[in-house]
């Protein structure tokens, strides 16, 4: 299942950037109605995803979908959607795009006798993420982190 989603990523990603859009993740994966692919997408003038651009997208790639068969003629159900403005933190890119932002951050283990933390992301390379929390700043290894997200106080 992997390999489909992989493969639809690999045969999409420029169609979708020809349409203005950036194609942020695919997923093959049971439902309860069967299986589904879903693409998740995000603008590239990080303006918010609306109905209308998802259905552009659906529309154009069904065809490309056509063509490849990434299942092999197994049906499944075709989903476009936002990824969502909670989406984890996965890239250099979703990091750079966040950078002085609050962040969310949860650990696999405890560091300093937690687990979650909420600062503002001030720096990050290809192995750390650096929160300011308050006056204090924390470093934390990115292979520590369970799940990194922007921040979203309701």
């Amino acid at each position: 299942m992997k390999n489909i989603a992989s493969n639809v990523f690999n045969s999409l990603s420029s169609v979708i950037d020809d349409l203005g859009y950036e194609l942020y993740d695919v997923e093959y994966a049971k439902k309860q109605n069967g299986m589904n692919l879903t693409l998740y997408i995000q603008n590239k003038n990080d303006q918010p995803i609306t109905l209308q651009d998802c259905e552009k997208v659906h529309h154009v790639i069904d065809k490309v979908l056509d063509e490849i068969n990434p299942t092999n003629d197994e049906p499944y159900y075709l989903n476009v959607s936002s990824i969502g403005i909670d989406r984890p933190l996965k890239i250099d890119k979703d990091f750079n795009r966040c950078l002085n932002k609050m962040v969310e951050v949860k650990l696999f283990t405890l560091f300093f006798g937690k687990k979650d933390f909420v600062g503002k992301l001030i720096s990050f390379d290809s192995n750390n993420i650096t929160l300011q929390i308050g006056n204090e700043v924390l470093t934390f290894l990115r292979k520590d982190i369970a799940l990194c997200k922007l921040y979203v106080k309701f």
